[in-house]
Order: C-alpha cells, then structure tokens, then sequence
C-alpha cells in the first residue's frame, strides 16, 4: 500500500545532501557522510549523516548518528529539529515544500474561499533554491541555450534540480521531473519565492505537462533580479524574455516580474533614475506597463516602453538573430543610454 511518509523519506534520502546543505549549514560533505557537531546545526564532528547507501536497512542513506548524545533517526527527524515543527502534518509539508513537491489538494468547502496565493513560504522556497545545483551544464542550460540565450545572468538567479516534484492538472500523483529554478528576491537580496520551469527530459523546451510552470512563496513587488540594477533598470514578464535583452545587450541590468500582474507590483529600487519596461504584445502586459510607468513616474522615475516586434523579445531574438534585436532596441533606448548599452 502506498504511503506518503515512506515516500516522502526515501525521496529525502535520494537528496541527502541537498537536505544537509539546507538545514545543515554548518557541517560539510566527508566522503559519503555529512559531519556538523549537532542537530542545532553547530560546527563539530559528532552528529553523521549517511548521504549514500540502500533505500533501507544498515547502512541506509539518510540516517544519522549523534556519536555525543547517542541521538539517531532519519532527514525528517533533522527538519522538525531544525525548524521546531511539532505538528506531523505541518513536517510533512515543510519536506514536500523542500522537495519541490506541491502541497496536497483539500477538498472543497461549501462556502466559497478566496483565490490563495502560491503555496509555500519564503523560508521553504530559499531551501529549494539551496537544494538546487548551479546551471552550468544542466538540463536548464541546454533549455536557455535552445531559446537563444547564452548570457544566463550575473546574479545566479537561476539554478536547476533534478528531480522537482511536479503534479499534473486534474491528478493527485506527484513526479519528479529536471526543473530550471529562479530565485525571487527582495530588494535585500533574500529570497522570497522560487519559479519553476519544467523541462523535456532532452531540455530542448518545456516538459509537455500542465502546468509547466509554478510558482511558490511571496511574489507581489519582488522579482527574479537577473543582474545587478545601476541607476537605469529593465523590467520585464518572462525570465526568457529578459534574457533575451541581455543576450542583444550584454550588462543590461534586468529584472523577470514573472506575470503581467507582478509586473504592475515591482518595487522599484531607491536612486533609480531610468526604467524601461519590456512589454509582451498583449492587452495585459500593455496595461501592467501603464501602472508601473505611473507608479515610476509619481517617484520621479522618467520611464520608456521597449516593445519587440513579435510576440516577446525571445520570440524575436529567435526569430531574427542578436544583432537584429539589438538594432531594434537602438531606436527605443533613450540617447543617454545608448553609449553606455549599446557601445
């Protein structure tokens, strides 16, 4: 019979040493164990955590040992010591949410509820991110690199995880599927939520699910901060739309809103000077345009729309190369920036 709590351990084990990382911090990978000096994450070597071994029994990954206290037990033993969880319920979602799985789906209720925001909090986004590999060489990078896009960001925003859970519109089982995995920061730079694109098992496009992609965490008026902002900034939708402006300009400072609902909401950034904002031809991105070049221009802000000739700005970088892109936005970018961006 098929349980949950098993499954949720064993995938758990699986990822030994992203968990450890996460909510480990302090100790360090030695071999095939993680050594920290306690379950209060202080430096030591007297708790080991097996990052490698069979699914169950001696040896099995996932298992640790305090030589000190004579404390053992498993990677959900370390979470709910890491994070003070005493509700099993509220342990099994923090793990889901580290794992990248979506939370189970309630029955409805008879009285009608407001739409909810993505699932999951600000704290269990950053462990995912952290439980993500660097991109080079990913899945996630031969994704990029079939949209066009060489330049992946200066700020490491974007990582790749193997296995993010994924579950299918209308289903109630979750699969592991290769995810690229954006980090929405705030304007101190901490991560507030997580993006997520699934990816074709080859990464040459999206993976054939709905949804392909998700959200989670604490989006409105923050944003997957691609390169470090200056006294100009260009703030768009997509993260492949934005990237498409840095691969035409490289250094171009941009930020990805995710929608054209969080496009409205970004939070500008004090001693900006210059906003554009790259807007996808449709009627929703052209009206988040307007309320975001309102609320920069009350600021002070002076603000110019940069608008592709298709549908996106990867949709032209695609179609018609760099160098094209980079001509068109030549005539959009104010002259006292076309210097400095465009060389």
């Amino acid at each position: 019979m098929y349980s949950e709590t098993e499954d949720l351990v064993r995938d758990l084990a699986e990822n030994a040493e992203g968990v450890c990382r996460a909510y480990l911090p302090a100790g360090r990978r030695e071999g095939s164990y993680w050594i920290v000096g306690d379950l209060q994450n202080n430096p030591g070597r007297s708790l080991f955590v097996r990052l490698t071994g069979p699914a169950s029994g001696p040896g099995a990954a996932g298992k640790f040992t305090d030589g000190a206290t004579g404390e053992h037990g498993d990677l959900l033993d370390i979470i709910r010591a890491r994070t003070g969880i005493t509700r099993f319920p509220d342990l099994l979602a923090e793990a889901r949410a580290h794992l990248g799985r979506p939370q189970p789906v309630l029955p409805d209720r008879q009285e009608p509820r407001k739409a909810k925001a993505p699932g999951g909090t600000p704290a269990a986004a950053a462990r995912l991110f952290a439980a993500s590999n660097p991109i080079t060489r990913t899945l996630a990078e031969t994704y990029l690199r079939s949209r066009g896009i060489t330049q992946f960001g200066a700020n490491g925003a974007l990582r790749f995880h193997p296995k993010c859970w994924h579950r299918e519109e209308g289903q109630t089982r979750n699969i592991p599927r290769p995810a690229m995995i954006a980090a929405v920061t705030d304007g101190a730079g901490a991560v507030q939520g997580v993006h997520r694109t699934w990816l074709a098992a080859d990464g040459q496009g999206k993976a054939a699910v709905k949804p392909e992609r998700r959200a989670m965490g604490h989006l409105l008026g923050n944003a997957v901060r691609l390169t470090p902002q200056d006294d100009i900034l260009v703030v768009g939708e997509g993260i492949e739309t934005m990237l498409s402006l840095s691969e035409a300009i490289p250094g171009l400072p941009v930020w990805a809103a995710l929608s054209s609902g969080h496009l409205g909401a970004v939070l500008l950034p004090e001693g900006l000077k210059r906003l554009y904002v790259a807007i996808d031809r449709d009627p929703a991105g052209q009206r988040a345009a307007e309320k975001l070049s309102a609320r920069a221009s009350e600021v002070g802000v002076r603000v110019r729309v940069l608008e592709p000739r298709l549908g996106d700005f990867n949709d032209d970088l695609r179609a018609n190369g760099k160098d094209a892109l980079r001509q068109h936005l030549a005539g959009q970018i104010g002259p006292e920036d076309r210097h400095r961006l465009l060389g």
